[in-house]
């Protein structure tokens, strides 16, 4: 006869489940990967960034998502991140994705990973489709050493001030925009970075109207110009050419140029002795000078 207690033994925490980024198509729904598909059938919670979006992808992939799905963007993440770290310590595996690509990457995401980071939670990824990376291998530009700088500011103050930022950068970089944009940031490029500057404008990247349009930002500019742009676009642009340091004087003219932008006068000579190879202490005596 047993003559322990009738209880019953206490119930074990559950373990802590993971956050995993899933990469979606970029276009071509043929480029989701096995990974992503199974994911999608069997996560508990799959964090979207638009449900819509979500919504037409499994259909096109066939799967049936069994977790509940939570919609996660820009203008909630704030204060849902909390919340979905709260579900993951109980042990729920956490899909996010956005619209297409990876997210965290000019896209939703980021939060999540600090604050799951900042919990000890485990994060990892499903790797797939990026437009930053296909546009950069479409480009015909130097992939070896790149940059990836998202949508520029839309005011156009504060886009050349970011582009001033850039002047001296020799990396190739990436950046989006939106095809109804397209023409004035190809003129600000131009401005500040010279007609001949290589670039390549990607649009529709995987989808059936690719397309990839390389050459100078004069070229380019009057492509924009002259043609009716539409779909989603990213722009790859040629990194700066290696100059000859020369005397501090050759480069006063760079240094009033960024102060007259609004930028003090010491930032402006560290940027460009930095850019040019030339000494900070020389330079801005040199500027001094010719005042």
């Amino acid at each position: 006869m047993d003559s322990s207690p009738n209880t019953s033994p206490a119930a074990s925490p559950a373990a802590p489940g993971r956050i995993v980024l899933a990469a979606t198509p970029i276009g071509n729904v043929g480029d989701a990967s096995a990974r992503l598909v199974e994911l999608l059938g069997t996560a508990d919670i799959v964090a979207a960034e638009d449900t819509r979006r979500l919504h037409r992808l499994v259909q096109s992939l066939g799967v049936t998502v069994a977790g509940r799905i939570i919609s996660y963007h820009e203008h909630n993440e704030a204060t849902r991140t909390a919340e979905l770290l709260d579900q993951v310590r109980t042990g729920s595996t956490l899909v996010m994705v956005t619209d297409a690509g990876m997210p965290s990457v000019s896209d939703p995401g980021f939060r999540l990973v600090e604050g799951a980071v900042a919990a000890g939670l485990t994060v990892t990824a499903v790797p797939g489709p990026s437009a930053v990376l296909t546009a950069l291998a479409l480009s015909g530009l130097p992939t070896d050493r790149f940059c990836f700088e998202g949508f520029l500011p839309r005011k156009a103050g504060e886009r050349a001030g970011r582009l001033a930022d850039l002047t001296g950068e020799r990396r190739t970089m990436v950046f989006f925009e939106a095809p109804h944009r397209l023409e004035a940031m190809l003129r600000a490029l131009r401005e500040r970075f010279g007609p001949d500057r290589p670039v390549a404008v990607c649009r529709e990247l995987t989808k059936t109207y690719e397309e990839v349009i390389r050459g100078s930002l004069d070229e380019l500019l009057h492509w924009a110009e002259n043609n009716e742009v539409r779909g989603e676009i990213a722009v790859v642009l040629g990194g700066a050419p290696e100059q000859a340091a020369g005397t501090p004087e050759d480069h006063v003219a760079a240094v009033n140029e960024l102060v007259a932008q609004g930028i003090r006068l010491k930032e402006a000579v560290a940027a460009v002795a930095e850019d040019v190879r030339v000494s900070k202490r020389e330079l801005y005596s040199a500027v001094l000078a010719a005042r």
